[in-house]
């Protein structure tokens, strides 16, 4: 039975970004049409495959196309297709609600943004349906779904609410009308009623679609009233596969336009990565890397892949087989020649075809940003600026490009406060007799500087990596060496930058601490595993480090955060001998136990906060220092 017309209230945050979209957060208002041309494009790609999958759908493929008419008369615009339509549900879901999460932040992000910002933000959300409302003051859509015999009518004039009825007789697919604003009527290069500005929009953003898009004209010449020739149906693009086009033949402006239909994302891409391969495996791949990263990229329900594509053949968005995760803002098109037209993403993840052009696409994409970082420093620097903490994680995930991925990275370095620094410039200041290329991971690069661990390397000259990226605490562990250096961390083990004479004295100073160490090493049993003297320190008195292949206390803090119960591991206090506190303390250590235990828990604990830990017992720390500084007072 039919469902009457109902009139229901748009999702709170539907109806903000509708109010946003009104009030025309965009420069360039044409950009609807191509937001409307692409949606239909996808419905028709999509009814398309479901023909071939689905033998008995009742569905017409004969004619898919998108047919565009503009009416002066009425001031309305329509943008019609023959693809694969809608539900009731469908509509609700896809056009009444907003049903993705990170919702908050993106109204958030468009209140305080200009109008080029707000342009990338919406398109990354994939929202552009709602772009009609800049040109329209009121929507009609009418819609049916293939193999459904019942079609809906939604409107809206996109303030709190819209409508929705069923409609026994509806077409196959989708037709979106526009009842454009009076404001527009006169202005020549808005008028959207008018077939000449609707050519031009066409050919300028939406060429390249790979389905006709056609536009009724006037009735042929020499045609009578009586005639049933009818108006001219044109075809407004030229429907040509960029990927399958000689790369002399297309342009950049037509790269840029295929990129933000396939991203829908506003600017233009990064880079444009084209390849190919004939033989045993035949496929052509068209890929783009974005200039911003999207603002799902580290969010859960993130979608990711790129559009996969049989002999032109449209088979799915964001094909994940293709594009391993730390790619992830990889946008573009592959399509395959000898794929089936059923295949599904289950089939797919163990491919033979699939798993070859995977591995191609991912060296491509490392080789150009290789090529980036020689030939345009300011596009790499962009590039790893935005997308550098994802592709960290094919550190772990690729072992096989785990090179590849090493040379095309950048990290903070003391060798230079604003310049980030590659590994392969890094070996190449390293200082003669240098074995080890050394880090240090911490929260931010002013705690990191601040560290006691610093001290000794700093006075030494030696350069230090800055890993302020949560990945970094991980990978870190996975990486031993690049370029046959080994990769040390100078807050684990031990770190040897002394002298063959500074290390006679040290083993001097050993044999004449030793007393104080094992009396120091009992009294702090319960915090530390061992104490030892430090040749990394310089002024600081102590410092607390972990033993070459213990967790890092950032780890294992992160592992909890996960729900992931982790021992407690114990670490090594690094006492400086020269520190007067800590002579002094091993002065008199055996004739003021009691005292000196205190001195000693206050010792750990200094070291402690040094490195922005957190205190195991805050309140006894301050009770001990409020003592002690009260007794010297």
């Amino acid at each position: 039975m039919s469902t009457p017309t109902e009139t229901i209230e748009f999702q709170a945050e539907a109806r903000q970004l509708l109010q946003l979209m009104i009030h025309s957060i965009y420069s360039n208002k044409d950009i609807f049409l191509r937001e409307l041309i692409s949606n239909a494009s996808d419905a028709l790609d999509k009814v398309r495959l479901a023909g071939y999958q689905e033998k008995d759908l009742d569905v017409d493929t004969s004619d898919l196309h998108v047919e565009l008419v503009p009416d002066a008369e009425n001031r309305t615009l329509t943008v019609r297709d023959n693809g694969i339509g809608m539900s009731r549900d469908d509509v609700v879901d896809l056009i009444g609600t907003i049903a993705k999460s990170g919702t908050a932040e993106l109204l958030a992000q468009l209140k305080e943004s200009d109008s080029v910002e707000s342009q990338a933000l919406i398109g990354q959300f994939g929202v552009g349906f709602y772009s009609s409302f800049m040109v329209a003051d009121r929507v009609e859509l009418v819609t049916r779904k293939a193999g459904e015999t019942e079609g809906v009518h939604w409107e809206s004039t996109g303030e709190g609410s819209y409508t929705i009825e069923p409609v026994p007789d509806a077409p196959q697919g989708t037709s979106v009308t526009l009842h454009l604003k009076a404001e527009d009527a006169e202005d020549s290069l808005h008028d959207y009623a008018n077939p000449a500005t609707v050519r031009r929009i066409v050919k300028k953003y939406s060429d390249f679609i790979t389905w006709p898009v056609r536009m009724a004209g006037e009735k042929k010449d020499g045609a009578e009233e009586t005639d049933d020739a009818g108006p001219e149906v044109e075809t407004l693009n030229s429907m040509k596969a960029l990927w399958a086009r000689p790369q002399k033949d297309v342009s950049d402006e037509e790269y840029a336009e295929f990129y933000r239909h396939v991203s829908h994302d506003w600017q233009e891409p990064l880079e444009t990565i084209r390849l190919s391969a004939e033989g045993t495996f035949e496929y052509q791949a068209l890929l783009f890397l974005p200039q911003h990263a999207p603002m799902d990229l580290y969010m859960r329900e993130r979608r990711r892949g790129v559009q996969l594509y049989v002999r032109r053949v449209f088979i799915m968005d964001d094909c994940e087989a293709l594009v391993p995760e730390y790619l992830r803002f990889v946008k573009g098109v592959v399509d395959a020649a000898d794929l089936s037209l059923n295949v599904s993403r289950e089939i797919l993840q163990q491919d033979r075809q699939i798993t070859a052009i995977r591995r191609r696409l991912v060296k491509k994409v490392l080789s150009t940003v290789k090529t980036m970082m020689t030939e345009d420093a300011d596009k790499y620097a962009t590039f790893w600026e935005q997308f550098g903490r994802a592709v960290k994680e094919g550190l772990l995930e690729d072992p096989d490009n785990r090179d590849g991925i090493l040379e095309i990275a950048s990290f903070a370095s003391t060798h230079d406060t604003e310049k980030p620094t590659t590994l392969a410039d890094y070996v190449s200041r390293m200082r003669d007799g240098q074995e080890h290329v050394y880090y240090m991971t911490g929260e931010s690069r002013s705690s990191i500087e601040a560290s006691p661990h610093m001290e000794a390397l700093r006075d030494r000259g030696y350069e230090v990596l800055l890993l302020t990226d949560p990945i970094d605490e991980v990978w870190v562990d996975q990486v031993p060496e690049f370029d046959g250096k080994e990769l040390r961390s100078i807050a684990k083990g031990q770190v040897d930058l002394e002298t063959e004479e500074q290390k006679q004295e040290a083993q001097k100073r050993n044999e004449e601490f030793s007393g104080f160490l094992e009396w120091i090493t009992g009294a702090l049993s319960e915090q530390v595993k061992d104490v030892r003297l430090s040749s990394r320190l310089t002024t600081s008195a102590a410092c607390l480090v972990n033993d070459e292949h213990d967790m890092s206390p950032a780890l294992e803090k992160m592992y909890r955060a996960m729900g992931q119960e982790m021992p407690h591991v114990k670490r090594i206090l690094e006492l400086n001998p020269s520190h007067p506190l800590v002579t002094a303390l091993q002065g008199r250590y055996a004739d003021a136990a009691d005292e000196s235990a205190e001195t000693a828990e206050l010792l750990y604990g200094m070291a402690l906060l040094a490195e922005g830990g957190d205190l195991d017992d805050p309140s006894r720390f301050v009770s001990l220092l409020a003592g002690r500084l009260e007794r010297s007072l």
